[in-house]
């Protein structure tokens, strides 16, 4: 049974309404957010319209904003959006689901200033802009929104995607605009698209730059992302509509040589039971460069649809040979009968002790994961690592500390040798310190083997490097 000092709702009951709101009084004294959803607490007492209003008077001060948001008021800021959505959801559309649709219109047009206002990478905020943009679409069939009404709002919307914050829009407005609005918003965008654009004058073209063959004009930039963000959202309407015709058709001819395009257009292809075509837009790509995993997968896939399923694998395996990327394996692994897969998966990872580049195989043990297959190539290779590489070594031999303590020393040596060999004083700090942790791992080490034990090893190091006063004053 809970103590009666435990904070639940139960024990905070037994102080009473008057006590409780007293106390609720002193808490928000000093914090304009808990003062904020107190007020939005005691309007929805008085009905969604009061509720409603309070909320439209909290998004105008938002949209109005000046100041910057700073890193670590992000998670403040985007508290107070989803109080603000949170309530048009759950209070104003269960009662006023049109009122609530101009709400949640108004909410997702702060999305500008708030972005604009930031100087954050944080994903906070796109999130809850893209959970809006889902619940206009909930609310806009609740609300029964007229197409037309609908279409316009999504194509003046997607006019200004600066932000990404309407990059769902689309697919989350498809069961509200139903196949006659799709059309309608199709046609706006089409029109939009091949609308010519008014050049300014020769005087008055203001210049942002300078290409390989000139002047680069603002009017010619905005122009081209007009193009550009048409282009993706019938993209998005092709998907809609399942026409993948529609979608190959947004593509400009000389991006069908890109993989990444390439692997866009195959995947929808399967899905048409067009396999021979995904095939030949996957093999029609530029081969100059190295190809990414993405594509690599999706031909494979493609030849599996084709009943080719042998050269599949064997080209899976050839993939993973070349880069020994796990999921080429893992995808090998998945095609094949039980107790075939364990002889399998030994082959691949003798051949990873093998590969050339040490660091990959590394990675590729650490992630596959096989932490002792790891140590091993630690301590037959470890003459090949690579100190500098400290972005691998760092978290490899974190990962390795607790079952294979050797093998993290070895790592830590290496990072070690490498700042003191190069006479890196910037990386002193770092160094002292995987010495100290090669100290703590030295007990629980049984057999050095061919390495010097920690006393042997740091003598040598005094011996090698006893000038470098810098590096030893940070070990007292």
């Amino acid at each position: 049974m809970a103590a009666k000092t435990t904070l639940n709702a139960k024990n905070l009951e037994a102080l009473g309404a008057q006590r409780l709101a007293e106390l609720l009084i002193e808490i928000s004294t000093g914090s304009a957010a808990h003062k904020r959803r107190l007020r939005m607490e005691l309007a929805g007492n008085q009905g969604s319209t009061e509720v409603a209003r309070e909320i439209r008077k909290r998004l105008g001060s938002i949209a109005r904003a000046q100041s910057v948001i700073e890193w670590h008021k992000v998670k403040t800021v985007n508290a107070d959006l989803e109080t603000q959505r949170s309530a048009i959801v759950t209070v104003v559309a269960a009662d006023d689901p049109k009122e609530a649709f101009d709400l949640i219109w108004q909410f997702l047009a702060v999305a500008d200033s708030i972005f604009h206002r930031s100087n954050s990478s944080d994903t906070a905020f796109i999130e809850t802009f893209h959970q809006a943009c889902a619940d206009a679409g909930v609310i806009a069939r609740c609300a029964g929104i007229g197409i037309d009404v609908l279409a316009d709002k999504v194509f003046t919307a997607l006019q200004d995607n600066d932000y990404g914050q309407y990059d769902p829009l689309i697919a989350e407005m498809v069961p509200a605009l139903g196949k006659d609005g799709l059309e309608r918003l199709k046609g706006l965008l089409v029109q939009w698209s091949n609308e010519v654009e008014e050049r300014p004058a020769d005087a008055d073209r203001e210049i942002l730059g300078w290409g390989g063959s000139g002047p680069i004009y603002q009017d010619e930039i905005h122009a081209k992302h007009r193009r550009l963000t048409a282009r993706i959202a019938l993209q998005d309407i092709a998907d809609a509509q399942d026409d993948v015709d529609a979608f190959i058709a947004q593509q400009p001819e000389e991006t069908l040589r890109a993989p990444m395009v390439a692997t866009a257009i195959s995947g929808r292809l399967l899905l048409a039971g067009r396999a021979e075509e995904a095939l030949r837009i996957l093999d029609g790509v530029d081969h100059r460069f190295e190809m990414p995993f993405e594509w690599q997968d999706a031909r494979a896939e493609t030849l599996d649809a084709l009943g080719r399923g042998e050269e599949a694998q064997a080209y899976r395996w050839q993939c993973f040979e070349q880069s020994l990327n796990g999921e080429h394996l893992r995808a090998f692994l998945r095609k094949l009968a039980d107790f075939d897969d364990i002889e399998a998966e030994e082959k691949a990872l003798a051949f990873a002790h093998g590969f050339p580049d040490v660091h990959r195989a590394l990675a590729f043990f650490l992630a596959w994961p096989a932490h002792a297959e790891a140590a091993k190539l630690i301590s037959r290779r470890q003459a090949e690592l690579d100190g500098n590489l400290y972005e691998l070594m760092t978290p490899a031999a974190e990962m390795l500390q607790e079952k294979h303590p050797l093998a993290a020393t070895m790592l830590l040596r290496s990072m070690i040798g490498f700042a003191l060999d190069y006479g890196r004083s910037s990386r002193y700090r770092h160094a002292a310190r995987h010495l100290a942790e090669c100290g703590s791992l030295a007990p629980h080490i049984d057999d050095f083997g061919s390495a010097r034990p920690h006393d042997a090893y740091v003598a040598e190091l005094k011996r090698q490097h006893g000038t470098k006063h810098g590096f030893w004053s940070l070990m007292r």
